[in-house]
């Protein structure tokens, strides 16, 4: 069984939006961080954003603060990230992952799980 499952992604115009979600299973998402987390061909994987496990807390890259925003949904099992005025350097694979410690933070290694991915292609 695959813990994360993401979705939402696609082609989208300069300026654009889009809401990519990521459904969980097979552990106890209401005591995980979540985090999202982008690569891009040729580059190393890199931070996004990241919630904590009561959604009270959260904290974005500086190259999407004010254009993304990340939230739960801890009795549906979901975690969303609405991805607004969208430009071509979003372009990546968006992958989510869970952080067993409840806060998630912008180091990839100390994720516990991850999706799959889902393909964001921001052109015209």
């Amino acid at each position: 069984q695959v813990p994360l499952v993401e979705s939402g992604g696609g082609l989208v115009q300069p300026g654009g939006s889009l809401r990519l979600s990521c459904v969980a299973s097979g552990f106890t998402f209401s005591n995980y961080g979540m985090g999202w987390f982008r690569q891009a061909p040729g580059k190393a994987r890199e931070f996004v954003s990241t919630i904590y496990w009561s959604g009270s807390t959260s904290f974005y890259a500086d190259s999407v603060k004010g254009r993304f925003t990340i939230s739960r949904d801890n009795a549906n099992n979901t975690v969303y990230l609405q991805m607004n005025s969208l430009k071509p350097e979003d372009t990546a694979v968006y992958y989510c992952a869970a952080d067993r410690s409840g806060r998630g933070n912008s180091w990839p290694t100390t994720y516990n799980y991850w999706g799959q991915g889902t393909q964001v292609t921001v052109s015209s």
